[in-house]
């Protein structure tokens, strides 16, 4: 994972590359500038059973459409076939898709969590959470990379 360093220590950055038109490197201070949003989350752990957390953090959505996804804005349904692949810094990957997290489509409240508990997570980085998951598989901590993908551009 890259790492910033600030006065309090090393500060981990996450990697927002793909199909945008501003790519960017951000830390968990970075993502403070979005609006806050909270989710009281519980979902089944393979390992360590039921977990409960809650988690604040800038909708998912919010944070990739400042990015400027590469998407034709006046064909509605071209954003349909971009993918978004979030990596963790553990290995565990998750893939979305952009109609996931789309207000006009399934509308979930994806979280770029900041805070778990209230304990900040900037050296540890961003965890992606999905509320409404039964199953913490595609909970991924650390993130250090999102990659946008378009795809294929005939699929629309």
């Amino acid at each position: 994972m890259s790492q910033s360093l600030t006065a309090a220590g090393p500060v981990a950055e996450l990697a927002l590359t793909g199909d945008l038109t501003r790519p960017a490197r951000l830390t968990v201070p970075d993502l403070l500038a979005w609006p806050q949003h909270a989710a009281d989350v519980s979902f089944e752990c393979a390992t360590s059973g039921v977990q409960r957390h809650r988690f604040t953090g800038p909708l998912l959505h919010d944070v990739l459409s400042a990015a400027g996804p590469g998407f034709d804005p006046v064909r509605r349904k071209d954003r349909l076939r971009f993918l978004i692949a979030v990596s963790g810094v553990d290995g565990h990957h998750a893939l979305l898709s952009w109609a996931e997290i789309d207000p006009d489509f399934g509308r979930a409240p994806v979280l770029l969590a900041v805070t778990i508990d209230t304990a900040p997570l900037d050296r540890a980085g961003p965890q992606l959470v999905l509320p409404q998951d039964r199953c913490g598989a595609r909970h991924i901590s650390g993130i250090n990379s999102i990659r946008v993908d378009g795809g294929y551009p005939g699929w629309t």
